[in-house]
């Protein structure tokens, strides 16, 4: 079972840049065409929020062109802080709980995905009400043997990036009293920051995806201001077997020289 996760996309306006500065658009496509030429074919592709950067109706136009040129299905998606959740599900129509959050879940085979909505308009931060885990407690209880990954925006963990801990996850605790009821929950996969971070929530990994396009700049000191890098783009290919469970790569969407193939030095014959 092979599941892409691409995140934080912030696809703007036909020929509008993000920032000023990111060729956002571009940097999605070239994104997609990676994704679309891999072998094998993913399972499921998931994008974790943020993939307008305003929200506005504009935008999502675009990324509708982009994602029916490249992919015919199970794409899987949840809004970010930079959506607008009306117009999100306007253009993209995905799954809705009764609550009016994007909250669902999807069975592939020997795993299943519970997708969370995160958004709380008007903020960067983001936050999990309380009929929403109300229903992630009632959706995890009905496949208790089931490993299973869920995605959201947010993280539920702070990463020492202090600018961006401070708009993540506002009720972390509630979600963490949920996660550890159900132990088939094995992977926690997120968005928001940037860049590839790992941590232990309750008895799952969580792990936060990169941009597909620019990333947060690293930063550790207490004053460190909002800033972006132009590092490369990425994504995550998480591949689930029988015998490891859950396994990530961190993929670079630029091409690179090679493939190169190993070759053995005859004066260390076994080696390469």
């Amino acid at each position: 079972m092979i599941i892409v996760q691409l995140s934080d996309l912030h696809v703007r306006p036909y020929g509008k840049p993000c920032n000023r500065v990111n060729e956002s658009n571009m940097l999605t496509e070239r994104a997609f065409r990676a994704v679309a030429r891999m072998q094998p074919k993913p399972d499921a592709i998931l994008i974790t929020g943020d993939l307008t950067d305003c929200g506005l109706v504009e935008e999502y136009a675009e990324l509708q062109k982009l994602l029916a040129h490249y992919f015919d299905g199970k794409v899987f998606v949840i809004p970010g802080n930079h959506d607008r959740r009306e117009n999100f599900i306007a253009a993209l129509k995905p799954p809705v709980a009764p609550t009016g959050f994007v909250d669902y879940a999807v069975d592939l085979g020997p795993v299943r995905l519970v997708m969370l909505d995160t958004l709380l308009p008007g903020k960067s931060a983001g936050e999990l009400r309380p009929e929403q885990l109300q229903w992630l407690d009632e959706t995890l209880a009905q496949a208790p043997a089931t490993p299973t990954m869920i995605a959201m925006h947010h993280p539920p963990f702070l990463a020492s990036i202090l600018h961006m801990d401070k708009i993540t996850l506002q009720n972390a605790d509630a979600f963490r009293d949920v996660i550890a009821r159900h132990a088939q929950v094995d992977r926690i996969i997120c968005g928001h920051y940037h860049r590839q971070i790992t941590a232990r929530v309750g008895n799952a990994l969580a792990t936060i995806a990169p941009s597909t396009g620019v990333q947060v700049a690293f930063d550790l000191h207490p004053q460190a201001a909002s800033a972006f890098v132009k590092e490369p783009g990425q994504y995550v290919v998480h591949v689930w077997t029988p015998e490891s469970g859950f396994v990530s790569h961190t993929v670079y969407v630029e091409d690179f020289e090679g493939p190169y193939p190993f070759v053995l030095d005859a004066e260390y014959p076994g080696e390469s």
